[in-house]
Order: C-alpha cells, then sequence, then structure tokens
C-alpha cells in the first residue's frame, strides 16, 4: 500500500510501507553504527516527490541527508503506519520512585500534532539554511541554523564525546556566527552564556522550526500519576504492533508438534 503524504516542509511524495527486503536495513550493524538506517529505510519506501518543497531535488532523487529532521521523522511515522497500521504499543516505567510499575501505553500515530515549518522559515533555510536572533542577556545577534540528515548522523558522536558539557556542545553545533565574535572564540562564548540565553536559544531552535510533537501525557494504573514521556523511537518502532505479535505466537504454539 502507498500514500501521498505532506511533510511539515511542504514536501510531498508517494510513500509505502515496508517490504520483507527492508528489514535488512533495520539489522544491518554497519548502517546503525553509522546512523544510516534511516535514510536508507525512507530512500527505500519514497517512490515519488509529488512537490519537493524548500528542497532542490526536482529532478533528481532526495539526498535525505539534506531534508529537515522534521521532514524525516514524519516520513518515518508514515512509512510505519503504512506497514503494521497506525496503533503504536509500548511500555514505560512509572516515573513515581514509590512506584516504579510498568504502563502498557498505545496510541494511534496519526493523532500526534504536527507543526509546519512557517513561510518565513522556509524562506530563511532555502536562503542557506541561516536563522538570526538576539540574545537578551549578552545583547547579541546570534546566527544558527536547523538540523538535517547529514547533522543527525553526527549527533550520537557529539554525544558521546561531550562529556559533562553536552549542552554547550549542542549548542555550538547549531551556532554558525555570533556578532563581534570570531569563529575560533564562539565555543568559549557559548560556555559563558547565562543559562537564561542558552535556554533562549533552544526556545529559538524550536520556533523557527518544524516537525512532530513526540511528547505525550500517560497515566500509570497503579498510583494513577500522570507524567509526559517522549514517544520510543527504537528498532522496535519498526516492528509489528502487540496484538499482531501475539496472534503470531499464539498461532506458532497451535501447530502440533
Amino acid at each position: 500500500m502507498a500514500e501521498i503524504i505532506t511533510c511539515p516542509t511542504g514536501l510531498t511524495g508517494r510513500i509505502r510501507g515496508m517490504k520483507v527486503r527492508e528489514e535488512r536495513i533495520l539489522s544491518d550493524r554497519k548502517l546503525a553504527k553509522s546512523g544510516g538506517q534511516v535514510d536508507e529505510l525512507l530512500a527505500a519506501c519514497w517512490e515519488e516527490t509529488v512537490d519537493a518543497g524548500p528542497y532542490d531535488f526536482v529532478e533528481k532523487d532526495i539526498d535525505w541527508g539534506q531534508v529537515l529532521q522534521g521532514d524525516r521523522f514524519y516520513a518515518l511515522l508514515r512509512v510505519r503506519a503504512l506497514t503494521y497500521g497506525a496503533k503504536y504499543a509500548f511500555a514505560v516505567s512509572c516515573q513515581s520512585e514509590a512506584c516504579r510499575a510498568r504502563i502498557e501505553w498505545e496510541l494511534d500515530l496519526h493523532e500526534l500534532p504536527v507543526r509546519p515549518l512557517s513561510e518565513e522559515s522556509r524562506a530563511a533555510f532555502a536562503d542557506g539554511n541561516r536563522f538570526e536572533t538576539v540574545l537578551p542577556d549578552a545583547g547579541k545577534r546570534v546566527w544558527f541554523r536547523l538540523l538535517t540528515g547529514a547533522d543527525e548522523r553526527k549527533l550520537p558522536q557529539l554525544r558521546r564525546s561531550a562529556g559533562d558539557r553536552l549542552l554547550s556542545a549542542m549548542l555550538a553545533f547549531r551556532v554558525v556566527e555570533v556578532e563581534g565574535v570570531d569563529p575560533r572564540e564562539r565555543r568559549r562564548f557559548i560556555e559563558d552564556l547565562t543559562m537564561r540565553d542558552a535556554d533562549f536559544l533552544v526556545d529559538e531552535f524550536d520556533r523557527v522550526d518544524c516537525g512532530v510533537d513526540t511528547t505525550i501525557e500517560i497515566e500509570c494504573p497503579e498510583c494513577f500519576a500522570t507524567q509526559e514521556v517522549d514517544l520510543p523511537f527504537d528498532r522496535s518502532f519498526f516492528m509489528p504492533g502487540k496484538g499482531r505479535t501475539n496472534r503470531r505466537r499464539d498461532r506458532s504454539t497451535s501447530f502440533p508438534r
């Protein structure tokens, strides 16, 4: 089954669910280590581009490394829904220290809120992926960029090497210029920011970006506490749902031995 989807930036195309041959992508350890699984999976399931949106893909195949994170994740959600259905079941532990019960939860992937890329942001992205803001405490203009698939592949190594300076490493990774600051001094400038400026900058990243809101509210069945969790996204996301898995197990145990 295939369908036409429109991603948050306006990128539009025909996408299909996974086939058996795509299993090799999910099980390829080399791809997993390099972060290339998402690119390979999207390239396999994207059949046709109807509207390239802000990208220069009109007469050539999509380079998923140049596509914004918000579009990539939205397309992945649709691939998963086309493959196994929109219902997605997962389990997490209750966040209450006094409880820690296992919470079984199910949601409809189509109901996750989607934030489109604004016209202003689309123009800035098309004009070199440079976004400007002014830090409230430092009073300086700062230019930053939205993250693409190519950036996404670098994030695991960045997190591993950042140690206890993850915030400054992530900010430095996205900030491309600071008014009056030499590029060689940019990292030091960022480490000297007030937390108010750092928090403001992260909010600016989110304000101009697009994507799918994956923060959901769930309730513990034991202590009835409500809590916010991020939608679990790992290899099991592309596995059959709980109901289908149970049916397979029931069928396999019903065969005579």
